[in-house]
């Protein structure tokens, strides 16, 4: 065999790996929107924005992973941001009564994976709508962050929790910050679970056909019960994130996260129609987002104008995906759309 076949073999074999040609894609994408940022800022690639990119990508590469679990299944998750909103408060709440910071982690990360629990159980058991579901434990996860500190965003969290701040947020290990560090051992161990577990081949199943699944021998509710699961699971330590780096309770932790977590999921490659995608595409996606948020602050873009691009490029992304998945990307399509005849 001569290297240009071994060459081209291996590349086969790459890019037949599921999902994997879209990574490849959206990495190059990375690259060169590195390059233009780097263009127009060079404080981009510095050391120091590079330390504080890595820990903006963290939040984006948690509860991207959780949403990427649920999207597989054929579901989505619309509580993300209000989960991270309830974890932020709840755990600053209790911070400032006094207890613990690492029990109050312990604690908080419990109502968290209840929501998921319920979510689960609704679209699962209940054959609720996801979308309808998870909009009615997003209102009622949003109530509870308001009502636990008595409708305030609490104090300060105080000195004694200057360490476990730390240990999130503040600190670095190997020069890097800490938060990078505890996003990638959460990806490792779920990207285990989703690549090389039965559990993980149930979630493939269950997104690609729910009914083939069950009449296989696959429990489809314990599956999306997991899944969101582990998705609460995703948005609750980023609460405790988010805690950690302000240091105090907001009720409006959170808002939007929702938006962040399937554009990472969903860039990198994970199918909004389900049983596609892997979680290393979820990294490339939460990169991609944490650039351009990154790259657009240093360069003076205004909020307005960065939330517009951001959206434009998660609809573009679901439109691909859908259009694509679905079959209907075809000549005589085209051909319908433009009116163009064909020749004869």
């Amino acid at each position: 065999m001569t290297e240009d076949t071994r060459r081209k073999n291996w590349f086969g074999r790459l890019f037949a790996v599921r999902g994997m040609g879209q990574i490849i894609t959206v990495f190059f994408g990375l690259i060169a929107l590195c390059f233009v940022f780097y263009m127009s800022n060079p404080n981009f690639l510095s050391q120091r924005n590079i330390a504080n990119l890595l820990r903006q990508i963290a939040p984006y590469l948690i509860i991207g992973i959780g949403q990427g679990y649920v999207l597989i299944t054929g579901n989505i998750d619309l509580s993300i941001g209000s989960v991270i909103g309830m974890s932020t408060m709840i755990s600053a709440t209790l911070m400032t009564g006094g207890m613990n910071p690492w029990m109050a982690m312990a604690v908080t990360m419990l109502p968290c994976l209840a929501i998921g629990v319920l979510n689960g159980f609704l679209v699962a058991t209940c054959k609720l709508p996801p979308f309808i579901g998870t909009l009615g434990t997003m209102t009622i996860a949003r109530g509870i962050a308001q009502l636990v500190n008595g409708n305030m965003n609490t104090d300060a969290i105080g000195k004694t929790a200057e360490g476990w701040r730390s240990f999130l947020y503040y600190g670095k290990s190997l020069g890097i910050y800490n938060t990078f560090w505890v996003a990638a051992v959460i990806w490792l161990i779920f990207n285990y679970l989703l690549s090389s577990t039965r559990t993980g081949r149930h979630i493939y199943s269950v997104g690609s056909n729910a009914e083939a699944s069950k009449l296989s021998g696959v429990s489809v509710s314990k599956t999306i019960l997991i899944a969101y699961t582990v998705s609460a699971f995703c948005a609750g330590v980023v609460g405790l994130i988010t805690c950690a780096q302000a240091g105090m309770g907001s009720m409006d932790a959170g808002n939007g996260y929702e938006l962040y977590a399937v554009a990472a999921a969903v860039i990198g490659g994970i199918s909004t129609l389900g049983g596609q995608g892997i979680l290393l595409g979820v990294v490339v996606g939460s990169s991609v987002w944490g650039a351009m948020y990154n790259g657009l602050s240093l360069i003076g873009a205004p909020v307005a104008w960065r939330n517009i691009v951001v959206g434009i490029i998660v609809v573009l992304s679901v439109l691909t995906d859908v259009v694509f998945r679905s079959g209907t990307f075809n000549r005589t399509r085209i051909r319908a759309i433009f009116n163009i005849r064909p020749r004869s």
